[in-house]
């Protein structure tokens, strides 16, 4: 036995010592790597190798165990930091923190986390708990900084978080697909004859041919519209959490923030925002949220309308045009009528970077890579636009 080790009466081994005037125990029923576990006991580190840890994370100014911290503590702690981000954002860290709370993996010590435990949380997320591809990205958003701040203080060595989430995931997000310009024509002429969608034919009209965000698009007033230079200013978001929680932010990045010009050559365009500028005008009831009002669309119940009403719009307004033709819409959210602008536009022939202001998006590769989509038929009219005898 070296210094500090004990041999228990039950047969397990012990180490004592002191670190910073606290004394620490370490424990093992192996003494060497090479000694075996009593059947029926909890197999652990050896002692030997439990002792040559403690004394790196001591010479490497690593704190014992972690500080103490559990997984769901050391998430909290990270969480609570983030001051002066948005109230969408602090929204999106309560939900990962309510996932967590439900997990034994959150109780765990963050010292005894280890990359393999790390993996198969997730993994048990997605296989066992049926959660999605990214729900648990937006888990894992908040794990892995949260353990580098850990780090970073000298709790632990190593971030069991860093890995690409494509190693142990399956991602089964579904893409959305763009609509064809004959898909987008026939639902907005079905709309605009309806007796009932027809009044919201403006809006959906407006979020294919402009790109916008739907909390955007929600979020224009009267005001930010100006018919004289034919452009609109989109610079806030109307958001909403439910039980009539609804505010207004700043969009959702500073790429966000933009003027979209009324093409001259769109005349429905303008007339759309003409039509709904003048309503919204004319308008006696006048709802606020903070202190911006004059909203270009109302609910039912007299408040301006949010993103997910929109959604049941789409969805009701694309069950009755299936019923009624036979050949049936692709589901169409306001995202959807995003990504089919941006498609759109690409295949054209307008210039990337123009589309990828008119998206407010921070990167042309955002633009390229996920709202952009080609079947065969465009790729067929592609290739047989080109002339192979300058290629080739």
């Amino acid at each position: 036995m070296q210094t500090g080790e004990t041999q228990r009466s039950d047969g397990s081994y012990r180490y004592k010592t002191r670190v910073n005037g606290k004394e620490i125990y370490l424990t093992s029923w192996r003494l060497i790597r090479s000694d075996v576990t009593p059947k029926g006991k909890k197999d652990s580190l050896c002692l030997r190798d439990q002792i040559r840890e403690l004394n790196w994370d001591i010479d490497e100014k690593i704190h014992f165990q972690g500080g103490g911290y559990t997984v769901f503590s050391l998430a909290s702690k990270y969480c609570s930091q983030k001051v002066g981000v948005k109230k969408t954002t602090k929204v999106g860290y309560q939900t990962v923190l309510n996932i967590l709370k439900k997990e034994k993996f959150s109780s765990m010590k963050i010292a005894d986390v280890g990359m393999i435990e790390a993996k198969e949380f997730l993994i048990k997320l997605q296989r066992d708990d049926s959660r999605s591809f990214s729900s648990i990205h937006c888990v894992r958003g908040v794990l892995r900084p949260a353990f580098q701040s850990a780090v970073d203080d000298n709790l632990i060595r190593k971030n069991p978080f860093e890995f690409p989430l494509s190693e142990v995931l399956i991602d089964d997000s579904t893409r959305r697909q763009a609509l064809t310009r004959k898909q987008m024509k026939q639902f907005l002429e079905f709309v605009k004859r309806d007796n009932h969608y027809s009044q919201y034919y403006e809006g959906m009209y407006i979020l294919f041919h402009t790109g916008m965000r739907i909390s955007e698009f929600c979020g224009l007033t009267h005001s930010d519209i100006d018919l004289k230079n034919r452009v609109v200013s989109v610079n806030r978001q109307l958001l909403y959490r439910g039980k009539n929680d609804m505010w207004v932010e700043s969009t959702k990045s500073t790429s966000g923030e933009r003027l979209l010009p009324i093409p001259a050559k769109d005349e429905e365009l303008f007339r759309c925002f003409e039509h709904l500028y003048k309503k919204a005008k004319k308008r006696k009831s006048n709802p606020s949220v903070g202190k911006v009002k004059g909203f270009l669309y109302l609910s039912e119940a007299g408040l301006p309308m949010v993103g997910y009403q929109w959604s049941k719009k789409f969805t009701f307004a694309v069950s009755s045009y299936n019923r009624m033709y036979k050949e049936e819409l692709p589901k169409i959210t306001p995202h959807v009528c995003r990504h089919t602008y941006c498609s759109l536009m690409i295949k054209s022939g307008a210039n990337p970077k123009t589309v990828q202001k008119l998206m407010g998006h921070a990167s042309i590769e955002i633009t390229m890579d996920l709202y952009t989509h080609m079947n065969i038929d465009d790729i067929k009219d592609d290739i047989d636009s080109l002339n192979y005898e300058e290629i080739f």
